[in-house]
């Protein structure tokens, strides 16, 4: 929108550089141009304000399948005007000298014009389009069959306005056919989300079985460990038992042979000693055989005081009266004999 400012009846126009501005008075084209700045008089003046920047028009529109099944279609076109002159002729671009307005509403019938070209193009491409196709190449095709399709539209040179650029953004199908399509994948995604989840349990499951072998792998070594130790501890027992019953016999062998020697030995002595008795006593006997009376007396005494040798000790010696008596009643009788 132009800056007018009013002094004194005089108006003044102050224009954007993005807006071409066409003033005419009395008939005659006086300014025209982008971005410019002059007086003028309300009463005589006749002014335009087109705009020169890259404008953005978003539409959003509903179109039928081959199939017929609706989908909306949302798009973007970026246009410009390029022959400011032609589309103040074919457009009402022209501005209320006071405020500076715009009389009518010219980029609203611009919009409708580029809207409704752009549809009947789109519902034409997709007219021809199945459903499952549309949703897979429908945002191309409708794009360069748009894009195509403005490029080759002759009502818009004639207006001045030249297109920038086509963008479909989205076409989508109703909701209910969109989850209805949804489905499937939504199923395969959680198929394959069991498919991973039972594959990672069989996986756990193989390791955990690789892991319970293992364990009995090791307790059956383990075992038999045990067992060959047991063994060895029975062989080694077994060893020493042997070796302590050779130990055994040895000095039982040892000691019956020392004892046989010994007995032996016994033997022996008391055989010397009995016949060094024997011999006394023949000595002895032969002795009393050849002694007389005399020597049988000494032989007699010589055998008593051997006799008290072999007597034990005696300290004291009780007498009774009766013994005395009787002793004394002997050695009086022999004293008389």
């Amino acid at each position: 929108m132009a800056d007018i400012t009013r002094r004194l009846g005089w108006r003044h126009l102050r224009g954007a550089p993005t807006a071409h501005i066409r003033h005419h008075r009395s008939g005659k084209l006086v300014h025209d141009g982008p971005g410019l700045s002059f007086w003028f008089r309300s009463l005589s003046a006749a002014l335009s304000e087109v705009p020169v920047d890259d404008r953005e028009l978003t539409m959003t529109f509903h179109a039928r399948t081959a199939d017929f099944q609706d989908v909306a279609v949302q798009a973007t076109v970026t246009y410009r005007v390029s022959d400011p002159a032609v589309a103040a002729a074919r457009l009402d671009f022209s501005i209320d000298p006071d405020t500076g307005v715009w009389r009518g509403a010219p980029l609203e019938q611009l919009g409708t014009l580029l809207t409704e070209t752009a549809q009947q193009h789109a519902l034409d491409v997709l007219a021809r389009t199945p459903l499952s196709a549309a949703l897979v190449d429908g945002v191309t095709s409708v794009r360069e069959r748009v894009a195509a399709g403005l490029a080759a539209e002759p009502r818009l040179p004639a207006t001045g306005i030249e297109i920038v650029a086509v963008r479909v953004v989205a076409l989508r199908p109703e909701p209910e056919v969109e989850r209805a399509l949804r489905t499937p994948a939504r199923e395969q995604i959680q198929q394959e989300a069991d498919r991973a989840t039972y594959e990672r349990r069989a996986v756990a499951v193989e390791r955990e079985r690789t892991i319970a072998e293992n364990e009995l792998a090791s307790k059956i070594e383990l075992a038999r460990r045990e067992e060959q130790l047991v063994e060895q501890r029975g062989t080694n027992t077994r060893r020493e038992a042997e070796e302590s019953a050779a130990a055994d016999k040895v000095r039982a062998d040892a000691e019956a042979t020392r004892t046989v020697r010994l007995a032996e030995a016994e033997a022996q002595a008391a055989r010397e000693a009995g016949e060094a008795r024997a011999q006394a006593q023949a000595a002895w006997l032969r002795v009393h055989a050849d002694a007389g009376v005399d020597g049988v007396a000494t032989l007699h005494a010589h055998a008593a005081a051997r006799f008290a040798e072999n007597l034990p000790q005696i300290d004291s010696v009780t007498i009774s009266p009766d013994v005395l008596t009787g002793l004394l009643a002997r050695l009086g009788a022999g004293d008389r004999a």
